[in-house]
């Protein structure tokens, strides 16, 4: 059995040299509200503003639902209007507003979860 006097057996020490080395640490400088830094070319478009939207149409969003609803079978490896035909040739009823998008041309072909997979 153990005595439960532990602090006797391991003696603790404090290093004598811990205050003086966060005293001679440089400060970390980290880009907060107001600061007059530029902001990194990664976060800005083309035109010099924070790039916070992605190039979408208005109709994106429902395109998207339509990759994320998994009523429809899985998506990866077709673009949208192959699924959207596999969905109606299995009974599946896919909305017909996909379609009409997806044929308009004006609409990104791949689904959501191509280039992330």
């Amino acid at each position: 059995m153990s005595s439960g006097n532990i602090k006797g057996f391991y003696k603790q020490r404090k290093n004598p040299n811990t205050a003086t080395a966060n005293a001679k640490k440089p400060p970390i400088h980290a880009a907060t509200f107001g600061s007059n830094l530029a902001q990194p070319p990664a976060l800005t478009s083309r035109n010099g503003k924070p790039d916070l939207q992605d190039e979408f149409s208005e109709s994106e969003p429902v395109l998207r639902q339509f990759d994320m609803n998994t009523v429809y079978g899985p998506c990866i490896g077709m673009t949208r209007l192959a699924r959207w035909e596999r969905a109606v040739n299995l009974g599946l009823n896919p909305p017909r507003e996909i379609e009409r998008l997806v044929r308009s041309g004006k609409v990104q072909q791949e689904s959501l979860w191509d280039s992330r997979i």
